[in-house]
């Protein structure tokens, strides 16, 4: 089970205003949601939903990182989206699928709301600001899962793991990231040996220092002009539905992290 905290007794340290969606809401709508958010504890592994589950909440993380995977008849599975504090994980819940496609499962330890089903349904049925944010959030969505498959299909690993690095780390307060490569491997739906050969590339290169089940990100404006251009379409298309729609006032970048330098010492 996930752990769950009432909003009554949540820590300083969180706050609902930490997920972007519910920062963009009315404060009306924001005010009739807010006593019904869960405070839940997403450690690493978590499992939100699996594939073909009906669907009781969404969820809306602040510090944490979801992951969406297809998975295989063979249980081999690749990662479509990530999602962090940009968005919220359950969009078949309030689209009228009840069930979802894919597997949702905690890629980074951290925190989120929950929000009943019920709850979420009949706001999203007024018609009003909050259907507005879910359907223009949902389109930030698609278009990640599309470029995701593109980028996969037409890409180099090293590209690929570029890009992968990129989203994560704007979902991140630090440039540090704690994951194996084999579960890197996994999300990207490769060999493990492709990630080791890319990871090593971007390490000689100073662009990223990999050390047993952590990678720091050394140069990150080195790291985006290695990448593919689907980071940036990514990018402008969250930025042009959310940003520039007034939704948010800036989409997550964590454009100071990661720009120690190529030639810091590992």
């Amino acid at each position: 089970m996930v752990a769950i905290l009432n909003t009554r007794h949540i820590p300083d340290q969180h706050n609902p205003n930490q997920n972007h969606l519910l920062a963009a809401l009315p404060a009306e709508i924001f005010g009739r949601l807010s006593p019904h958010l869960e405070l839940v504890s997403m450690p690493l592994g978590k499992v939100l939903c699996e594939s073909g589950d009906q669907l009781h909440h969404v969820y809306f993380p602040t510090t944490a990182i979801v992951s969406l995977h297809y998975v295989m008849e063979n249980g081999s599975s690749a990662e479509i989206a990530g999602v962090g504090n940009e968005g919220v994980v359950g969009i078949s819940l309030f689209m009228g699928g009840k069930t979802t496609p894919s597997l949702a499962t905690v890629q980074a330890t951290g925190w989120g709301y929950r929000l009943k089903e019920r709850l979420m349904i009949e706001e999203f049925n007024q018609a009003g600001s909050m259907m507005r944010l879910m359907l223009r959030y949902t389109q930030v969505l698609m278009t990640q899962i599309c470029q995701t498959a593109a980028c996969n299909r037409y890409h180099s690993i090293e590209q690929q793991l570029c890009r992968w690095l990129l989203l994560t780390l704007d979902r991140l307060p630090s440039n540090e990231l704690t994951i194996t490569q084999e579960l890197i491997a996994i999300m990207l739906g490769v060999r493990r040996e492709g990630i080791t050969e890319a990871a090593g590339n971007l390490q000689r290169a100073g662009l990223i220092n990999y050390r047993r089940g952590h990678i720091t990100v050394l140069n990150r404006s080195g790291l985006k002009s290695s990448a593919c251009e689907c980071y940036d379409v990514v990018k402008r298309e969250s930025n042009r539905l959310l940003c520039e729609k007034g939704v948010v006032t800036s989409f997550p970048v964590n454009s100071t992290a990661g720009n120690l330098g190529p030639n810091k010492p590992y």
